[in-house]
């Protein structure tokens, strides 16, 4: 996998910082669970240096160069801010000049809690979390303690679990066997049990423990996800002048085809057809109509995206939001979406996303018909400038013209809204794009072949 901005070349040519890679658009720093080389040692490119992790995913880090890693500047379980340097590549032309690895020297290591504090120094606004550790000062990754809080596993379950990582650390595969062999053997307890406010099929806002005022009150915190999704939803309102526009549209054609369909087209491509895909193609097709939808802001300057990356929001087991993205959507044809779209949401829930697949989204489009709601006014998802909720699909008296006049018939109705910012976008590209998508969408070629 290769990281974009991984790297900053010296003058010289000789010295490849390496830095911390941005793990997706929220993401602010990630911990480092386990240098694969040691100082000293020769790397090819795409050899694995590192592994890391953040709330989200656990990833490798590969060479970008061919060289001698020559300097570590983070020892193990160090909390770091995306974009620091972490280690220094020695290439031809500079010999080598093996240092200590902060991790293994003679002095005392650098504590966590101290790198905390450095990183909180530089952003005021962050506060890190430190590793969850047992007696034997046993490291947890953030991802272990996110999935730990999601299912409720104590401290002390999860000081129990035998892991198979490096020193014996939890890997996710670890507490992924755990949970299910505990579900297996103890019974789901009912939701009416947990004061915690359900979200979505036994899902909480948060499984943080809840201090209680009174009789009638919990205070419940958020877990560090939750946080970042808060920052950034704040952020957006803060930035962008939000406008939101609505359509109904017919899609009888489209419910019809895929009803029709659904069972030949599982049977030639190995996968289900969901609307999603179908939502996809229409905004694919809509985007080419209008491209300055498919827009950033930086200051004054509009930066026009040429890739169409398409974000789908999903709903995660914590009830949080992740938003895994199609990249280049317009380049596939109806099954490769299809299975693109399954393949991204199927991952998303049992948190194997790569850090790529959740970033340099363009467009985002959030389902909320998914919950039953028939419309919804969504938050952009920045630094993008709209997103479209599609709301529920629900069957409804509706006149229909023919060539022997107007006549009342039941069709499948749904509405669509589209969030724009207006500094760039004004209510006439907004409407124009938004009646666009529900036309691509109203003209489904019910003939369509699978």
């Amino acid at each position: 996998m290769h990281f974009p901005n991984l790297t900053k070349i010296s003058k010289s040519m000789a010295k490849i910082e390496l830095l911390m890679p941005k793990m997706g658009e929220s993401i602010i720093e990630a911990t480092i669970l386990k240098w694969v080389k040691k100082v000293g040692d020769k790397v090819s490119v795409d050899d694995t240096i590192l592994e890391i992790a953040t709330d989200k995913v656990d990833s490798e880090i590969p060479s970008p160069v061919d060289g001698i890693l020559s300097e570590i500047l983070f020892p193990e379980d160090s909390v770091v801010e995306v974009g620091k340097i972490i280690a220094i590549i020695a290439t031809a032309g500079e010999a080598a000049k093996p240092l200590p690895t902060p991790s293994v020297k003679d002095e005392p290591s650098i504590e966590i809690s101290k790198v905390a504090e450095k990183i909180v120094a530089v952003i005021p606004s962050v506060v890190s979390e430190l590793p969850i550790s047992n007696s034997e000062d046993r490291f947890y990754s953030p991802l272990v303690k996110s999935i730990a809080k999601e299912e409720k596993i104590t401290q002390e379950e999860l000081n129990h679990i035998k892991g198979t990582g490096a020193n014996e650390r939890v890997t996710k595969q670890d507490i992924l066997e755990y949970i299910a062999n505990r579900a297996s053997a103890t019974p789901q307890k009912s939701v009416e049990a947990s004061p915690k406010a359900v979200v979505s099929n036994n899902a909480y806002v948060s499984n943080a423990s809840s201090t209680s005022l009174s009789g009638n009150v919990d205070i419940i915190e958020m877990d560090r996800m939750r946080k970042l999704i808060a920052d950034h939803m704040v952020m957006s309102k803060q930035t962008s002048p939000h406008v939101t526009s609505f359509v109904e549209a017919d899609v009888t054609n489209l419910v019809k085809w895929r009803e029709a369909n659904k069972k030949k087209f599982q049977e030639k491509y190995g996968t289900n057809i969901t609307f999603t895909p179908l939502f996809v193609d229409a905004v694919v097709k809509a985007i080419k109509d209008f491209p300055l939808v498919n827009i950033s802001v930086e200051g004054t300057k509009i930066i026009v995206k040429k890739d169409i990356n398409i974000g789908m929001a999903a709903a995660l087991p914590s009830g949080n939001l992740i938003v895994p993205v199609i990249k280049n959507a317009d380049i596939y044809n109806l099954a490769g979406l299809a299975k693109t779209v399954n393949d991204l949401a199927s991952r998303a829930r049992e948190n194997k996303l790569k850090p790529d697949e959740i970033k340099d989204g363009t467009f985002t489009i959030t389902n909320v018909g998914t919950f039953g709601n028939l419309m919804g006014t969504p938050i952009i998802n920045q630094p993008q400038v709209a997103i479209l909720a599609t709301g529920a699909i629900v069957k409804k008296p509706a006149v229909l013209e023919t060539e022997y006049g107007d006549v009342i018939a039941v069709r499948h109705m749904m509405f669509l809204s589209l969030s724009y910012d207006h500094r760039v976008v004004d209510g006439g590209l907004g409407g124009a794009f938004l009646k666009r998508i529900s036309d691509y969408l109203e003209k489904f070629d019910s003939n369509t072949l699978v």
